[in-house]
């Protein structure tokens, strides 16, 4: 599985997602540009001591992503979303795309893949999950779909 943040602005954030990535063998790719400076000490904290083992890709932005991944399926997940995220069947190399803490996703982007976004259920009277929490959701429901192929 391929976690994308596009512009993430938190590096603890960033740091539990990328220790995430790592203990799943998921590829973790961030687009610029971030938020932090990729030496911070709360990234860096946040990831613990995992960092070696996660398999971590740059992009100058989401375009540069698409292109180098032409035949990718990209999974957008956005509280404007109207397809719940359990309902997709995912693949081994799907790409699970998620916005910066503050703003989201971009417009443009969820229409160009508008029949891709996907949604976390909650409820209305909060904007939405932390970012770092729902990475775990989807990527988990992905893995579990695949049997949790990599970890046992």
């Amino acid at each position: 599985m391929h976690v994308v943040l596009v512009e993430p602005e938190i590096p603890a954030n960033t740091g539990n997602i990328a220790r995430t990535c790592a203990v799943t063998g998921s590829s973790l790719h961030l687009v610029r540009p971030l938020g932090f400076c990729v030496d911070d000490k709360h990234l860096k904290r946040a990831g613990l001591d995992y960092w070696h083992l996660l398999d971590l890709y740059y992009h100058d932005s989401f375009d540069d992503l698409a292109a180098k991944y032409p035949r990718a399926r990209f999974w957008l997940a956005t509280t404007k979303g109207s397809v719940p995220y359990h309902t997709i069947v995912y693949g081994s190399e799907d790409f699970l795309v998620f916005g910066k803490e503050t703003a989201g996703l971009s417009e443009n982007l969820r229409n160009r893949y508008a029949d891709q976004c996907i949604r976390i259920p909650m409820g209305t009277d909060i904007r939405s999950l932390n970012l770092a929490n729902s990475v775990a959701i989807v990527l988990y429901e992905a893995l579990r779909q695949q049997g949790f192929a990599k970890l046992f």
